[in-house]
């Protein structure tokens, strides 16, 4: 569990420490997914409406947490430790990891949230 935890923040590290392009490149190869596809995967499930997040026009929602630095956090929800890959399960599916949480499924697809997931670790 906390070499998953330092893992992550290794990761996320290397992501903060870059370029704005290198961000993108980083955060691609470390999720799998394209970031540009994310951020407009983001506008079309309509996240900004709960969530503040950098560059999405309009993403100002205040139910959810800002997302920025997201990557950087040790758990998603404060239930489930932060990976790239559990980051996207979460997008998919929230309530399967915590039946209370405000966030609904809004059917992301499994491509889809691993877009997201590599915009949001764009984000550092």
């Amino acid at each position: 569990m906390r070499t998953t935890a330092m893992i992550v923040a290794l990761a996320a590290s290397a992501v903060m420490g870059c370029s704005n392009r290198s961000k993108t490149v980083q955060a691609a190869e470390i999720t799998g997914g394209n970031p540009k596809s994310g951020k407009n995967k983001i506008a079309y499930y309509g996240c900004g409406s709960c969530h503040d997040i950098k560059g999405i026009p309009g993403a100002i929602g205040l139910v959810g947490p800002p997302l920025d630095n997201v990557a950087m956090r040790v758990y998603l929800g404060g239930v489930l430790q932060n990976s790239p890959n559990n980051m996207a399960l979460w997008i998919m599916n929230p309530k399967q990891f915590d039946e209370k949480t405000a966030m609904p499924n809004l059917h992301v697809t499994q491509s889809d949230a691993i877009d997201i997931t590599a915009y949001l670790y764009s984000l550092q």
